[in-house]
């Protein structure tokens, strides 16, 4: 199983999470691209962390929308969102090249992410950036999202994600971060739910309905209040019940 995290996500001066403290326990990081969070001085940073210690890299574009995090949907024109996945993922894949690496895989951010699960424009935005850049870059979203089905149908890997600090609807979609359960905090709540969705494949959605969640990556936010202490968490936790955690790209 995969273990991911959000990285990079600050701006200029301004600092959200430990990027280093994680890069020590995930094994995949979702790189902030500039639009959402991040800057080039950020970007270059973490990928160079993250080569140091064999981390995956990912691309995690989204929205130009840094006053909102990226987390405010736009409506965006087909071939306008298409040029700017394209910019974010060559742009980050630009400063991956100084260590020796590459952008291994890319994922959506924020509204882009719920959009794309959904909205068969702004999905197909993202699958054309992908197979425009590099066709065998995997796509991580999901599961049963129609990022997903129209990844597949272009030919590119789907790689389906859960997410451990994060409540879930009967639906199997993501609880609004606006509701009672959204997120979930507790160190071992969270590792709970990791462990769950690695050996089970299923979550406990907010209602305590049994809710199928095939993955193959598992995501922890870095901006989450214990981000470090839940990772370490997970990890520990994942490796307990005999999950070897490693990356899929």
């Amino acid at each position: 199983m995969d273990l991911n995290a959000d990285l990079g996500e600050g701006f200029g001066i301004w600092q959200l999470g430990d990027d280093e403290a994680l890069l020590d326990v995930v094994t995949s990081a979702n790189v902030a691209c500039g639009f959402h969070a991040g800057d080039p001085s950020t970007m270059r940073r973490v990928c160079e962390a993250a080569a140091e210690r064999g981390v995956a890299v990912g691309a995690q574009v989204g929205y130009r929308d840094l006053a909102g995090f990226g987390r405010r949907h736009i409506a965006y024109d087909y071939a306008e969102l298409r040029d700017e996945v394209t910019y974010q993922l060559a742009a980050l894949d630009g400063f991956c090249r100084l260590f020796r690496t590459r952008v291994r895989y890319l994922k959506p951010h924020g509204a882009l992410y719920h959009a794309a699960a959904t909205d068969e424009t702004q999905a197909s935005a993202v699958v054309a950036a992908v197979s425009d850049v590099d066709g065998s870059l995997p796509v991580l979203c999901s599961p049963g999202s129609v990022l997903a089905q129209l990844a597949a149908g272009a030919g590119l890997r789907v790689v389906a994600e859960g997410f451990a600090d994060r409540g879930y609807l009967p639906t199997g979609r993501l609880t609004p971060r606006n509701a009672p359960g959204a997120l979930l905090t507790d160190p071992d709540e969270i590792a709970a739910q990791a462990v769950r969705m690695a050996t089970e494949q299923t979550v406990v959605a907010v209602d305590g309905t049994v809710v199928s969640c095939p993955v193959e990556s598992i995501c922890l936010h870095g901006d989450t209040p214990g981000a470090v202490e839940s990772a370490k968490r997970v990890r520990s936790a994942l490796t307990d019940a005999g999950v070897t955690v490693t990356p899929f790209a």
